[in-house]
């Protein structure tokens, strides 16, 4: 009986030993793979960031792998350029991760985009609900109200397509939203003649639900980049420090526009003194930082606002507010861009190359206006962007008094001058 005993612990303690190596050679393995995986993601964002911090997101993985592709991989030639990285679960199987975007400022191409265009929208409509996208990720979607078969009841309820980036900071070191960050590093006095003006670094989650521990690891893994790709460019520049505190979620639900505070809060003065009228009942904003190059202002309507509208129109017109209910929502946007930022923004030009607006300009063109004004002694533009048919039915007059309300306000709070609005002209020739 004993020797029984003791043989059974023997081979009991020779099981142990070799689960012990076992599990050592696994170990072993995963640590090969995992700094595999972090000298591949290297590579293919040109060094640019650190393997293991992007490995760090989405709790941490053991293997990833970028892609083979030459297109999503940064050239440093290129003036756009990414880099895709995908997590790797199991044999043969992966799953999107990140993507780090590089873009510079250059005079043929811009980087800030405003009119009617599709890619523009803010809302999925009762067409495309049902997509997924790597932007849609954020969590706050129950204020939408869907039907059994998956579409939208109240379209401009939740931004839940392009809502607006809030300031990392000040502002001057970028913005970011719930699943990116864009990190901006404005070329200074001593760059190499080849540097851009500006140079724009975002670090993006290509997941669902990102984390605020996740949203942090993008900010600093956006502006490591940043620094990087900056000198290596010839970009002489001095990025603030990412701020102490945590990037708060960030809110994509509109509210009502009577009420609207932070960046809306002009359009909130504006109802008081003129009406509700034909005008958006919900806003979105984002919070007022006067060193900001970038103040957007999101703008939209409900649907019991269409249907009083509607009561107002004339048969061709109703059509327009029974799309707006659906796949042709009502929205606005304003937004205004200082410093550099007043270089970088166009239009998409119907059969013609993307044009980019001359600071010191005003006029209209593809559903947007623009006005320009001189801030703190640089240039700076803004704009008033609208929906398809949205325009028409407010027609120029409303179109007009409301875009000089927003650009007076604004101006006038960050102590502008020189400012030049378009012409009456460029609000009849809807």
């Amino acid at each position: 009986m004993r020797a029984g005993l003791i043989g059974l612990w023997r081979w009991t303690a020779w099981g142990g030993i070799g689960l012990s190596l076992y599990a050592g050679w696994l170990t072993a393995d995963d640590l090969r793979d995992r700094a595999s995986s972090e000298r591949d993601i290297s590579a293919a964002c040109g060094g640019l960031v650190s393997g293991a911090a992007v490995m760090d997101l989405q709790g941490g993985m053991v293997r990833a792998k970028a892609s083979d592709y030459d297109e999503y991989r940064i050239d440093s030639r290129e003036l756009h350029s990414s880099c895709t990285v995908y997590k790797v679960p199991g044999p043969g199987k992966t799953t999107s991760l990140f993507t780090l975007v590089v873009r510079r400022s250059d005079a043929s191409e811009p980087m800030n985009w405003i009119g009617d265009d599709s890619g523009l929208e803010p809302f999925y409509d009762t067409d495309d609900t049902d997509d997924t996208d790597d932007t849609d990720d954020t969590d706050d979607t129950d204020d939408t109200d869907d039907t059994e078969n998956g579409e939208k009841d109240d379209v401009t309820a939740v931004a839940d397509r392009r809502p607006e980036a809030w300031p990392v900071g000040d502002g001057t070191l970028g913005r970011y939203g719930d699943w990116y960050t864009t990190v901006r590093a404005a070329c200074g006095p001593g760059s190499r003649t080849t540097a851009p003006e500006l140079l724009n670094v975002t670090a993006r989650a290509d997941y669902d639900d990102v984390s605020a521990a996740d949203r942090e690891r993008l900010a600093r893994i956006a502006r490591t980049a940043a620094e990087a790709a900056a000198d290596r460019i010839g970009c002489k520049t001095s990025l603030a420090a990412l701020p102490g505190r945590r990037l708060a979620s960030v809110p994509i639900t509109l509210r009502p526009a009577k009420t609207a505070g932070g960046s809306c809060s002009w359009f909130a003065a504006h109802l008081t003194q003129q009406g509700q009228d034909r005008l958006p009942d919900r806003a979105l904003a984002i919070p007022l930082r006067n060193a900001n190059p970038l103040e957007g202002c999101l703008l939209a309507v409900g649907p019991d606002q269409v249907g009083r509208i509607a009561d107002e129109l004339n048969d061709d017109q109703r059509d327009y507010a029974r799309s707006a209910l659906t796949h042709s929502p009502w929205w606005l946007r304003t937004a205004s861009y200082f410093g550099p930022e007043a270089h970088t923004v166009g239009y998409e030009a119907l059969g013609a190359q993307d044009a980019i607006i001359k600071a010191g300009t005003a006029g209209h063109a593809d559903g947007a206006w623009w006005a320009s004004s001189v801030c703190d002694g640089k240039p700076a533009l803004h704009t008033l962007s609208s929906s398809y048919t949205y325009d028409d039915i407010l027609g120029s007059r409303r179109l007009n008094t409301l875009f000089r309300a927003y650009v007076d306000d604004i101006t006038k709070r960050r102590g502008c001058t020189d400012v030049t609005y378009p012409d009456a002209k460029d609000f009849r020739s809807l």
